[in-house]
């Protein structure tokens, strides 16, 4: 018996003891040790596949992360030369310019002001797809094409991009009227640049900011000596939404839920999803002071803003807006295809479109 009682006690203060250790080291750390040592992985916003945000901040990225350096020598492909600007070093607004080739000394050429998709949060101007679509733009119109970086959510949430977009602009604008005088103009803008023939154009969700940016012209009166409208507007599989499904949009809560919150994140929830930024239907009054008397709609059968695309088409002119709509459709195709699939027949036949209503403005 007292080798037993022994044992029984030897027991009791192992169990003791390692009672002990558990509440100073829990048996989730050894299970699980990086979720309980790494505060950092908690998520605050993740979209899969694009980037993922966490509760301390710190964003990771896995879209749009691929870059290429310009051609300053012309693309092998189409002879498109292209190089790193600083537009604004005031404002810190950076572009990608690409020139096509041949252009005659003094010649002057449409410029296109392109503001590249990705959701606010991801993408460059260097970007492999938009350094593609940019150069095959420049050479189709042909056109002076800018592209221009702006700051990305959600380290600078909505509306820094719009500001961005607008600085840049009047930037370009004031490029395109530089005379030789004026030696910090960026010279092809001042060279090349028809100052009268600027188109605002984006996909996605820099169609969304070339509407805002028109939008913003308009209702601000102008920029001085300029006027308060632009040539022509392109938006691109244009990223749209609201509260209320359109159309023969899903209203499965699931599926809307993979869109809702997204806008709510990259503008920090001071906007709602019925906001004239996001939802230009929802404040005609606003949506016909756009600035600019000729608009161009493109989009997919299977865009996941198809009917948002749709709508815009069919309710701009009722909402009083007086000038030229054109809109175009393709079949079979997803949200900007012609990034991924830029060499396809249906790519090329709406890079056709694009180029065609550039020439015209």
């Amino acid at each position: 018996m007292p080798e037993l009682s022994c044992r029984v006690l030897c027991a009791a203060l192992l169990i003791a003891s390692l009672a002990a250790l558990l509440v100073r080291f829990p048996i989730h750390r050894f299970l699980n040790p990086h979720a309980a040592m790494d505060p950092d992985s908690e998520l605050e916003f993740e979209m899969p596949g694009v980037l993922s945000v966490y509760k301390t901040g710190r964003v990771e990225r896995f879209d749009g992360t691929q870059t290429v350096p310009p051609s300053p020598d012309g693309d092998p492909a189409n002879g498109v030369a292209s190089k790193d600007v600083v537009l604004d070093p005031a404002a810190g607004i950076s572009a990608r310019l690409y020139l096509p080739a041949g252009v005659d000394p003094g010649k002057k050429l449409p410029v296109v002001v392109f503001f590249h998709g990705g959701a606010f949060m991801v993408h460059t101007t260097a970007s492999p797809l938009y350094h593609i679509y940019a150069a095959s733009l420049a050479a189709a119109a042909p056109a002076v094409v800018v592209s221009v970086d702006y700051r990305l959510a959600p380290e600078h949430r909505i509306p820094a991009a719009y500001d961005d977009a607008f600085a840049a602009l009047k930037a370009v604008i004031a490029a395109c009227r530089a005379d030789g005088a004026e030696a910090e103009a960026e010279p092809w803008l001042a060279a090349h640049g028809d100052a009268s023939r600027i188109v605002l154009a984006g996909d996605s969700a820099g169609g969304n900011m070339a509407h805002n940016v028109a939008i913003r012209l308009r209702k601000e009166g102008g920029i001085e000596g300029y006027g308060d409208m632009v040539s022509g507007i392109v938006l691109l599989h244009p990223y749209f939404w609201g509260k209320e499904p359109l159309g023969a949009e899903p209203t499965d809560p699931g599926y809307r839920a993979m869109f809702d919150p997204t806008w709510e994140f990259i503008c920090g929830g001071k906007f709602g999803l019925d906001h004239p930024y996001v939802n230009p239907m929802a404040s005609p009054e606003e949506w016909r002071q756009l600035g600019s008397r000729r608009v161009l709609v493109t989009t997919a059968e299977q865009c996941w803003f198809v009917e948002r695309a749709r709508a815009y088409a069919e309710g701009i002119k009722k909402c009083g807006w007086e000038g030229e709509l054109e809109f175009y459709e393709t079949k079979g195709e997803a949200h900007v295809f012609f990034l991924p699939k830029h060499g396809s027949d249906n790519a090329v036949k709406e890079l056709a479109v694009v180029a065609e209503f550039v020439r015209r403005c």
